[in-house]
This record gives structure tokens, sequence and C-alpha cells, in this order.
């Protein structure tokens, strides 16, 4: 390997050095404390260190950093003291996430770096969102994020990679070719030599550099990081080197050829750099030995310390009050003049006030731009807050989720808009897996609000018209919020954004146009977590949310009964006590959605009357929900799918039990 150490003084080779053999010497520890049966697991880096070291040496240390589980060198280079890493690693309490998560499963906001999910894919949008934050406050810096040769096969790659590019994104992906996807060689992974080939495919730079040669690596990236600063732009960055150890210990390496191991163990990036050093005469074979005593002292006192340290104990209380963010909603009242306002004039009255209200808001999403969205929720917006704010995307919701939360990271706040509910499905794990998990894991908020033009009703079919809401309502860590009028519709999503926390925001396609009501016109907060009694009644209620509370109104118009309709309003969390107080005045409860009857919401808080109010209650607590087929396009199939058809016959039944 070459090594050209430029205008490099003596004493800057050696942090280099230093910087670099610091990763081996805590893997070699790590190693002895895997076969000791000390710890659990472990994924090697030990053979790339020069990359991970290098990019961390070539960043301003406030510039954010997204590893994945090979970059040791990342966290150490910037400057974690070893005994939380070891705590980490032992789940103990001073790590970064209090036993939660595992190995480099963490950021922390203290050394910019933002920890990777087991996806690997989804680290890429985020960086896009850490890098948009850079162009929006004028700032000169770049984001930078790893991932193996493996990851780049999903399609979060190709979607992160493509936004940057559109978008001129100051990020670096940083691509670690190191021949394997666990056992899956790369010739069965991508058919080419070098990802330099992709860099015009996208309409960008890249770079390809001999991976283990930490001096190629930081002459070739320094200078790349500075002239992005300057002139903003995504480069892909492939570094060429080899994975020495299993995908994780216990898989080991016997898929791989003997000498292809021996091979890359001639170009150990470690000891090729100390065989530099001492040819160079900056350092002799003696002051090596002497450093690295002293770094393995260093970690010997750190593994101690952190072995010490007590079992965390588990707490119910703590463990439930850390899915979310901490936050205390303000209700901001409603006051002064109202105006007749339909569902879709609400929701776009609610946005606007809230870009105006917090600056720091980024509104992205398809055609939503010069175009206003297909249903003109932000119609002229453009005119008003300009093209940084109000964004159009590539087809990328994925990315653009993921760019949510790299601004939420970064101190922003992001709505992000889903074309139809059901396309979130290409979205899914960057909030399930994300957003939901993010808090409770390290910390870190995820201000983001989805929005989802939902429902049924108006001939669109089964991929226009799904009900998703009880796909996320399983998930900790999200939101649910789903208004049936207008003056909640701007009321919840106004509180919504305001809250830091990730939320689903439902909005009703077929009430767009054709329900309206009186709304506030200066801006206003509802209360997120808190039904409300749509309809007082006596002989029964009807538990429902969205289109169901117009349904259940118009059945207890034709019924000559008392029926107490509850709209739920917030989906997650629900308001379990309004619930309780309806069920047990009434003590006969039907719940009504519109979703498919198998595993919808309406299960959950049936079972959970059931088990609460049972004594209360004068006949089983009973569900109308629409087929369990997939939502059919003609007028009659539609009709006869949906819930309503049969929520009549329902609630004669109950009212006769």
């Amino acid at each position: 390997m070459k090594f050209d150490r430029k205008d490099r003084t003596n004493e800057e080779l050696l942090a280099i050095h230093e910087a670099l053999v610091t990763p081996r010497l805590i893997e070699e520890k790590m190693l002895i404390l895997l076969r000791q049966g000390k710890i659990s697991k472990w994924f090697s880096g030990i053979g790339q260190e020069a990359i991970s070291v290098g990019a961390a040496l070539a960043l301003e240390k406030e510039e954010y950093i997204l590893p994945m589980h090979r970059n040791l060198g990342v966290f150490t280079t910037r400057g974690i003291p070893f005994q939380r890493l070891f705590s980490q690693f032992q789940g103990k309490l001073s790590g970064f996430t209090k036993g939660r998560d595992r190995s480099f499963h963490f950021g922390t906001q203290d050394y910019n770096i933002v920890g990777m999910i087991s996806h690997l894919g989804p680290q890429l949008g985020i960086a896009d969102g850490i890098a948009l934050s850079h162009l929006l406050k004028k700032e000169e810096k770049v984001s930078l994020v790893f991932s193996g040769d493996g990851g780049t096969s999903e399609g979060d790659f190709h979607e992160a990679v493509n936004v940057a590019s559109v978008w001129k994104l100051p990020v670096v992906f940083v691509i670690e070719n190191n021949g394997y996807g666990l056992s899956t060689p790369s010739r069965e992974q991508f058919n080419f030599d070098s990802f330099v080939v992709k860099g015009p495919a996208y309409g960008m730079e890249a770079y390809s550099v001999e991976g283990n040669s930490i001096l190629e690596v930081l002459n070739e990236l320094e200078p790349l990081i500075e002239d992005i600063r300057k002139n903003p732009r995504p480069i892909i960055f492939e570094a060429k080197t080899f994975r020495m150890r299993g995908h994780e210990e216990a898989s080991g390496t016997k898929y791989v050829p003997k000498e292809l191991m021996e091979k890359w163990a001639k170009k150990d990036p470690v000891k090729a750099f100390e065989s530099y050093l001492i040819k160079e005469k900056v350092c002799s074979n003696n002051e090596i030995a002497e450093i690295r005593k002293s770094i393995q002292k260093e970690i010997a006192d750190a593994v101690k310390e952190a072995f010490a340290e007590e079992t965390i104990t588990a707490d119910t209380n703590a463990e439930l009050a850390d899915v979310y963010f901490p936050y205390e909603q303000k209700v901001i009242a409603p006051k002064g003049k109202e105006s007749e306002k339909r569902l879709v004039d609400a929701i776009s009255d609610g946005l606007r006030q809230s870009l105006e209200k917090h600056d720091e808001l980024v509104v992205m999403g398809q055609d939503i731009a010069d175009y206003g969205g297909v249903f003109k929720i932000t119609e002229g917006f453009m005119e008003r807050f300009g093209k940084d704010r109000i964004r159009n995307t590539p087809l990328c919701e994925a990315a653009i989720v993921g760019t949510g939360l790299g601004l939420s990271i970064a101190g922003m706040k992001a709505v992000v808009e889903m074309q139809f509910a059901d396309f979130v499905t290409e979205g899914f794990n960057q909030i399930v897996n994300n957003l939901a998990k993010i808090h409770y894991r390290w910390g870190q908020k995820a201000d983001v609000v989805v929005r989802m033009p939902t429902g049924a009703g108006v001939g669109a079919g089964p991929f226009h018209s799904q009900s998703t809401e009880a796909w996320f309502f399983h998930t900790p860590g999200l939101k649910i919020v789903y208004p049936s009028n207008p003056h909640d519709a701007k009321g919840l999503l106004a509180a919504a954004i305001e809250d830091p926390n990730p939320y689903l925001y439902f909005e009703h396609k077929a009430l767009y146009r054709s329900l309206s009501g009186n709304v506030p016109n200066e801006y206003y907060t509802t209360e997120v977590g808190k039904a409300v009694i749509n309809r007082s009644g006596s002989d029964m209620t009807i538990i429902t949310y969205g289109m169901g509370v117009h349904w259940a109104n118009q059945v207890a118009d034709e019924m000559d009964a008392s029926i107490e309709i509850i709209d739920l309003r917030t989906l997650l969390p629900w308001d379990k006590e309004t619930v309780r107080s309806a069920a047990e005045k009434t003590g006969r409860v039907v719940v009504l959605h519109e979703d498919c009857m198998t595993g919808g919401i309406g299960g959950e808080i049936a079972a959970w009357i059931s088990e609460h109010c049972f004594e209360s209650l004068d006949a089983p607590v009973m569900r109308e929900a629409s087929l369990d087929t997939p939502v059919p396009f003609t007028t009659d199939l539609e009709r006869n799918f949906l819930a309503n058809s049969r929520l009549k016959d329902t609630v004669q039944k109950m009212l006769d039990y």
C-alpha cells in the first residue's frame, strides 16, 4: 500500500496512529471477553479501521456522522470515554441506551453521532435530512453516512442517494466495500467492480480509494469535504477493504477462500501504517509498543469500571415514561371570530398557521409545491413560504420520512405528506423502526408529522382507499390522531406539529369537500389524547372516530333510541376514561370503525371495555367494521364493503339484547 504524508508533521502522523490503533486494541479486548463469555455478541471491524478513523478525522467535531456496526473507530475518534462504550456494550446504565439496545445501535448529540438500526439502509435518509438542515440554515457543514456494500442493495440506498442528488445536499455516502454481505460475496450482490459507476447514474461524483490506507482515505476525503462545505453537493466515496472476521463472531469465516484472507492480511491497515511510520523514522518499534501499552491500560481500567457498575434493574414506570419524548401539551384555546370551512380548508389553515408559527418547520411531499398537492392542501404555500420550506419530493417515501427525522435531529420540524395513506407502506420501516423507537433507544426526539389522506367511499379501489391506522396502532412510540370534523382537524394538526414526538395524522378524503363547520380563524390547538362526547344518550354508546362519527349520527337519527356517540379523535394514546364513563353510563357499547374487522383498533377497545367495565355492562360489547377484504372499486361492492351498510342492524341487535 502507498502512504503519502503530504505536509503532515511527525506529531500529526503519531496522532493519526493513536486514533487508528485504539479501535484495534479495543476489539482485541472484546474478543477476549467474548471467549470468556463476558459479552454476548460482537461485530468486528478488524481490517477496516482506516475508513472509520479517516472519516471521523476528516470531519469537524460538530458535523454529524452516521456509522454502522463496524465503525468503532468513529466512536473512539470522536472521543467517547472508553468506560461509557464498555457500559453500552454491557447494557449498563451509564451507556447510551439504558440497556435497551446493544453495541453501536445508539446515537449521542454530545458527540454528533447518529447510531444505526439493524435494517442498515434507513441511516442514509437521515443523513439527507441533516444535510438539508445545513442548507436551510446556510451552514458550511456536511453530514457523512456509512453503508456496507451489501446495504447498497436496499431501496433505501437508491432513495437517499437520489434525493441527495436532486436537492444537491452536502452529504458524503461512504461505502465500505469489504467483499461480503454476511456470507454473500459481492458478485452475488451487484454486477460491477466499483461503486464509482453509481455516481454518473445519479448525476453525482463518485470516488474509490484504498480503504486500508489511512493516509489515502484522509488525502482524498479531506479536500472533498472542504470543497463540499463551500459548494454543497453529495458524493459517493467507496473505500475498498476486507472484513477479516465473521459478520459477527459466531458466524466465522469458513466461506472465505484461504488465499483471499492471506492477501488482505498483508494489507492490515494498522500494521501497514506502523511499518510506514518506522520506515519514515517517525517513531520506533519500542515507541509504538509504549503507545499500545498506554492505550491497553486505559482500556483495561475502563473495562474494570464498566463491569463493576451495577446491573440495570427493570423499572416499569421508567420504561413506559421513556417511550415518548417528555412533553406536556399546553392547549391554546380557540378565540376570536369563526368562519365556515370545509375539512380540506381547515387542514390547510392549520398547516399554514403552523408554518407561520414555527420558522424551523419544513413540509415535504410529492407535488405539494407548485401544484399544491393532489388535494390542494398546500396550494399557494410555495409562494408564501418558498421552495426551501415547501419541498416537492421524488417518489421516495422512505428517504423523505428519514429526511424528516434528520431534520428533527438537527433541531428542526418536519411534516411529511403521503399522497395517499396507502403509499405509507413505502416508508413503513422508517416510521415503525426509526421514528417510533428512537427516543426509547437513546433519548432523541422525532419531531415529525406524517399526514395521511385516508379512507374509502370515493370509488378509488384497493390502493387508494385503505384504512391503515391499525398498522401503526400496535407500535409504541407513535401518536395517532384522526379528526372527524373541521374544528378538530385544524386544532389537532397544530397540536401534532407542536409536539416533538412522531405523529400519524389521518384525514378522510371523502370528507375533504363534503363536510363543513365553524372553525376559529386564529391559531389554536386541540387536546391530544382526549375523546369527546359527540352526541349524548342513555340507551347505548357507539365508540368510533373519523367517518364512523358521521355514520353513527346518521343511524342515531333514524333510530327510536337515545344513543351516545364518543368520538375518540386520538387513537394512540386513546382516552380510556371517557370510554369507561360512556360504557358505565349506558351499559351497552358498539365499537365502530371503517377499517376491516379483524385486527382493527375496535378489537383492542372492545377487549379493554370487557375487561374493565364488565360489571356495568348489560350486553356483550359488539363491533361493526368493514369486510375482511381489500377495498373494492365499483359503487355497489364498495357500499357492501363499508361498515355503515351493517351498522343499523348491529345497533338494533344491541338495543334488543
